[in-house]
């Protein structure tokens, strides 16, 4: 099992475009539930097997350098809504764990992440 300073530079990796991907698909999405959803993708992106982990750390640095650099963010939303290989998993992956912890934890919520 990865040591928990591995995970915490995971939880630094995926955190950050976690919560810029979630609060650019769910813009309503109150921001404690979205804080609950970011925490959950992290712990799920820290329980990939080793290799996998591997990938998603490597790709996850490139969208986290993204989010760190002034004009980056504007990037990385772009490169969000395309179909790229290998880039394009790493949202596809970070949406899809969201997006299910939040209609199966709160399955009321609304396509722009309203509470009704």
């Amino acid at each position: 099992m990865a040591s928990d300073s591995r995970l915490l530079q995971l939880d630094r990796i995926v955190g950050p475009f976690a919560e810029l991907l979630l609060a650019a698909d769910l813009p309503l999405l109150p921001p404690d539930r979205r804080a609950e959803v970011v925490r959950f993708v992290q712990r799920r992106a820290a329980a990939v097997p080793s290799f996998t982990r591997f990938g998603v750390t490597t790709i996850g640095l490139v969208y986290r350098a993204l989010v760190a650099v002034p004009g980056g963010r504007a990037v990385a939303r772009f490169l969000m809504s395309k179909r790229l290989p290998v880039l394009g998993e790493y949202p596809r992956l970070i949406r899809s764990l969201g997006y299910a912890y939040i209609w199966e934890r709160w399955p009321d919520t609304l396509p722009t992440g309203a509470h009704p």
